[in-house]
């Protein structure tokens, strides 16, 4: 049998000769050993024998001829190479070049994540404040809150707006929720969250998810039982967070970095979801120092939508177009919750569809579309505009999307609605009123399904449409009379377009401000379940920050301005341009409307004065007096013309007794349900 055969060389008895190591008929390379080495030497390998050639040469010029010491040649390289990774590091960060991975040859492009020293709880902050759109902090420094202040500064995308005071600075988070959605505030421990508490309130009686932040004790001084300037002498930290309990929907006391991450993205997660504010408040200590927990770029929230149980969203549509098919004149009203619910657009789609009237809660100004064919006005009972209110009380049959009925909204209790004729449709739920309530549906599905459901019926709004309503003439004043609170109203109402935002405050500017028809794209804000006096000066300052590309047109009374008007000094810092039209006459006009007494007279100030001494030179604010209506056009016209990009403050002066016919009727049945015994349960709905 055959032997295989062998590629080896080996010497056997084979009977082949062993080679010779000088033997002249092999090759050179081969007698070299035919390696790299012999490539070298025979300069195969052009390139790298040039190269040791004039290293070798560069050694014997720098030993020999200079005389250079070794070690000190080592030092000088190694030194050169540092600086040039150093340089070439650099030069890769600012312009982005792409680096060479040394470890496996792959071409990475440099990360955008920060140093370590960089790592930390206060950019992190940083970082998702942009995130979730809050571009305006609004802060009153203290020394619990610099570090975090610094922090934030530090973030490029973010502008930290200092506050003449807490409270305004609250108010104006709240105005910047308004706008954008979302608002943030940031102040000092104790003293500066109590201070701020009222307006944070107030943002929850609103449904506005605003961030309350407060700078804390130092982590170390947590359970101590040692006393901290800026509370109430207790060792116990923690009766700012109780106090924040009842007004925001989720508290977290960040005192330690391992849990810090966790504990601020699930507040500001939780306060997008629920639509409300919430409480963090972060030791002092602690924002600037770095910690692997923010290592990295934060993963984006991204929320669980909230989903209609399909069943119930059927049934409820079901029933409801039964109900409403069988209505010989039903009407839509839109309420306030529509903002929380998202669902304007939802009511505008159903509005569109079934042709029904369509009217407005007052407390909902702004969130129902009156550029719309069949919107006949503001429901307010009493209060209502012109015939609206005969309209909704005679329907038989009425769709409430996201009310609130209180004590003001229903005019003391006084609204002519029956239970068995409304359908009540919350954010998250229907109720028949006489029949069955329907959980997990969700208002904007189930008006968007009721559409394409119902029968078009424009009776009610037919019945309004024939009846005369009339916008009313201008009284004129002479040039020695008072300017007239409705001739005010009719010339602001002429400077209303979709470039402006109206802010009401709290007063006989309520009623007044309801009659004006809003323009498509106009704006409107008011704080009608919460009414707290002074809120329209912090939140003309917040929502104009927001919407820089609207006018805001702020009404507001002396009583009002006297208790927040030192933000007027942020407003004209920050070069805003709105109009504000003080309502001077002398007192608080709706608490007078309510129960008259001298502690409603309040002493009168130049507030043009005051408001120029702010300003103190700097031209960043036009004032004026008006005492009758051609100075109050002239006012206007400046206000708009020339003055159009500065701060405008105008003063109207009225007569004491020149209120509203709608305070008239309005605050002595609102005084009656304050005063009213205990009576058996009424039929009617409200």
């Amino acid at each position: 049998m055959p032997h295989a055969s062998s590629s080896s060389s080996d010497s056997d008895d084979d009977g082949i000769a062993k080679s010779k190591p000088f033997d002249h008929q092999r090759p050179m390379r081969e007698l070299l050993g035919g390696g790299k080495v012999a490539d070298v030497l025979l300069w195969k390998d052009k390139a790298l024998s040039a190269a040791i050639l004039i290293g070798i040469g560069a050694l014997w010029y720098l030993f020999e001829v200079i005389g250079y010491n070794f070690l000190t040649l080592l030092c000088l390289t190694i030194i050169f190479a540092m600086v040039i990774i150093f340089v070439w590091d650099k030069v890769a960060d600012i312009f982005k070049c792409e680096v060479m991975d040394q470890s496996d040859g792959a071409v990475s492009v440099p990360s955008t994540q920060p140093t370590s020293s960089e790592w930390t709880l206060g950019r992190h902050l940083a970082l998702r404040l942009v995130e979730i759109g809050a571009t305006d902090v609004f802060s009153v420094s203290g020394d619990f809150n610099v570090k975090l202040l610094d922090q934030l500064i530090a973030e490029p995308r973010l502008r930290v707006i200092g506050c003449c005071n807490e409270l305004n600075a609250a108010y104006a988070a709240d105005g910047f929720a308004r706008s954008q959605g979302v608002g943030v505030c940031v102040v000092t421990f104790t003293v500066g969250g109590l201070s701020m508490i009222n307006a944070v309130a107030g943002a929850y009686s609103e449904d506005l998810p605003v961030i309350c932040i407060v700078g804390g004790p130092n982590s170390n001084d947590y359970g101590t039982h040692r006393i901290l300037h800026h509370t109430i002498g207790s060792p116990d930290f923690s009766q700012e967070m109780r106090c924040f309990q009842p007004v925001t929907c989720y508290q977290a006391v960040v005192n330690d970095l391992d849990h810090a991450h966790e504990q601020i993205d699930t507040a500001i997660s939780t306060a997008l979801k629920e639509s409300k504010p919430v409480y963090i408040s972060v030791s002092c200590n602690l924002p600037a120092i770095s910690h692997p927990a923010f290592s990295r770029k934060p993963v984006p929230f991204s929320p669980s939508p909230r989903l209609s149980n399909p069943a119930g969203l059927e049934a409820a549509v079901q029933l409801a177009a039964e109900f409403l098919n069988k209505a010989k004149k039903p009407v839509l009203v839109g309420g306030p919750k529509l903002r929380v619910a998202k669902a304007c657009g939802a009511l505008e789609q159903l509005a569109n569809a079934c042709g029904y009237a369509l009217a407005t809660l007052p407390s909902a100004k702004g969130l129902v579309p009156e550029h719309h064919p069949h919107f006949i006005g503001t429901y307010w009972g009493a209060v209502s505009t012109p015939f609206c209110e005969e309209i909704v009380e005679s329907a038989d049959a009425y769709l409430f999307a996201g009310p609130v009925f209180n004590d003001y909204s229903s005019v003391g209790y006084t609204l002519r609605l029956k239970r068995e004729k409304a359908i009540i449709v919350q954010p998250d739920r229907v109720v028949f009123a006489n029949g069955p309530a329907f959980g997990c549906v969700l208002m904007k599905d189930f008006l968007s399904a009721l559409a394409e459901k119902l029968n078009r019926n424009t009776t009610a709004y037919e019945n309004y449409h024939k009846k005369s309503v009339t916008d009313g003439d201008l009284h004129n004043c002479g040039s020695n009379k008072a300017s007239m609170v409705n001739v005010t109203f009719q010339h602001i109402q002429k400077m209303l377009s979709s470039d402006t935002v109206v802010i009401v405050e709290t007063g006989d500017s309520w009623f007044n401000c309801q009659k004006l028809k809003l323009p498509e794209g106009s704006g409107y804000e008011f704080q009608m379940q919460y009414g707290s006096v002074g809120w329209s000066i912090g939140a003309t300052l917040g929502y104009a920050q927001a919407a820089n590309n609207k006018r805001v047109i702020a009404c507001i009374g002396d009583g009002s301005f006297q208790v927040a008007l030192q933000d007027v000094s942020t407003m004209m810092g920050c070069g805003q341009r709105s109009i504000i039209f003080l309502i001077n006459n002398g007192a608080y006009t709706i608490a007078s409307g309510i129960q008259e007494g001298p502690y409603n007279v309040i002493k009168n100030w130049n507030y043009t004065g005051l408001v120029d001494a702010i300003d103190d030179g700097e031209g960043k604010c036009w004032t004026t007096k008006v005492r009758c209506e051609e100075e109050l056009i002239e006012a206007i016209a400046m206000a708009t013309g020339e003055k159009k990009d500065c701060l405008c403050f105008i003063e109207v002066r009225i007569q004491k007794n020149d209120k509203s016919k709608e305070l008239l009727v309005w605050g002595p049945r609102v005084s009656a349900a304050n005063n009213r015994p205990p009576a058996e349960p009424s039929e009617n709905l409200i």
